[in-house]
């Protein structure tokens, strides 16, 4: 029997390392959406906080999100993946230490935009990592790994929920949470993480590539994943809350499921992707995405449209990850730069849309803010249509 070989033992510990670390991205954009009310009633006076208010709050975490990505992605190519992933690690732990000790809305916004800055360092630089761990088979590494993202929601969500249960306060649990960012950090102080373009080929420069039609319509196309998927998301908890009459500690296990549904979907789809072609699936995907939003918010049971509201998180969950292994398969040169601008568009899409939910639900309710979210999916597959079949691989 042969045995494994030290090169493949050091790549799997690093690929579960970044599988861990992504899970801290998860914390710092899905605990906030958990304690929204819970946030009204702290910072909010007698009246509470508004539903823009709300609704700025996941788009402050999501513009800093953007910053991180923006501006971490060139010097990673550079200066390589390691050192930056330890950053956005550092400053998600700074974020969450920042949240617990917040006296008011403007010290919340800011704890908001920490932990958005350093959850965009990861999320642009830990998908060219496991892209260099794993060179053959992209789209299941790149599944996988934003699997975890849905696992570290999940956790958030559930102990979010049991904490509100259980009456635990809130800036208890965002400290308790501080401990998975610091562990990932120290794991990743021994990893060896190979260059994030190959040492035998040029990294293809930003400026090519937003001359290709192909990657302008890849990054409006990660942009609408990133809308349809936190539009959801991000809103579920006060959705159900509000809009149909459940507990607070309902709405948080309604986004537990959401969550639930995204980790089996990105499994499954890392498991088929080297036997399926990526079109049918995220047409199919899409489908299911506005059936689910249409469904969530003008079914007249309660219990039918939160069930639909869940089940969007299985609908939607193989987009994101698709469009950027799709996208990789393309420009497999195209190193954290490339990454950076995806992830940067998707971002841009995720704090964009829950902040317009908001401006919609103030001026008419909270089920046509989250109605107008159909808008996505829908121009997500005109654009495959457009595109895909005449970049399809061979």
């Amino acid at each position: 029997m042969t045995s494994p070989s030290p090169q493949s033992n050091s790549s799997l510990w690093a690929s579960l390392v970044c599988y861990g670390s992504m899970t801290c991205l998860a914390i710092a954009v899905n605990l906030a959406p958990v304690y929204l009310t819970t946030f009204s009633e702290t910072f909010g006076g007698p009246a509470g906080l508004t539903e823009e208010q709300l609704g700025r709050i996941s788009a402050v975490i999501f513009a800093g999100t953007v910053l991180g990505i923006l501006i971490s992605g060139p010097p990673a190519d550079r200066w390589g993946g390691k050192c930056f992933a330890m950053i956005g690690l550092a400053l998600t732990s700074a974020g969450l230490c920042l949240l617990a000790a917040s006296l008011n809305y403007a010290m919340l916004l800011a704890a908001g935009a920490v932990m958005g800055l350093g959850g965009g360092v990861l999320d642009m630089v830990l998908s060219p990592i496991v892209c260099a761990l794993q060179p053959h088979q992209r789209a299941k590494a790149l599944n996988w790994l934003h699997a975890f993202y849905c696992i570290g929601a999940l956790g958030t969500v559930l102990a979010g929920s049991a904490a509100l249960h259980l009456q635990i306060p809130w800036r208890v649990v965002a400290l308790a949470m501080n401990a998975v960012p610091v562990a990932m950090f120290l794991g990743f102080v021994p990893l060896r993480i190979p260059s994030l373009v190959h040492e035998d080929a040029t990294r293809i420069s930003i400026r090519l590539l937003l001359r290709r039609p192909f990657f302008l319509a890849a990054l409006l196309a990660i942009a609408l994943c990133g809308a349809t998927e936190q539009g959801m998301s991000q809103w579920l908890p006060a959705y159900a809350e509000r809009a149909l009459g459940y507990s607070k500690a309902t709405g948080g296990m309604a986004l537990a499921g959401f969550a639930i549904g995204m980790i089996i979907g990105r499994v499954a789809a890392g498991a088929v992707a080297q036997r399926t072609r990526p079109l049918p699936m995220m047409l199919t995907a899409c489908g299911a995405c506005v059936l689910g939003y249409l469904l969530g918010c003008f079914l007249p049971s309660a219990p039918g449209a939160l069930a639909a509201c869940v089940g969007v998180g299985l609908a939607v969950s193989c987009l994101w990850p698709t469009t950027l292994g799709f996208t990789a398969d393309h420009f497999p040169h195209g190193g954290a730069s490339m990454f950076s601008l995806l992830a940067a568009a998707g971002n841009a899409g995720c704090f964009v849309m829950p902040w317009v939910i908001g401006v919609i639900a103030h001026h008419s309710s909270l089920r046509i803010g989250l109605a107008a979210v159909t808008f996505c999916p829908l121009l997500l597959a005109a654009i495959l249509l457009a595109v895909a079949p005449r970049h399809a691989p061979r």
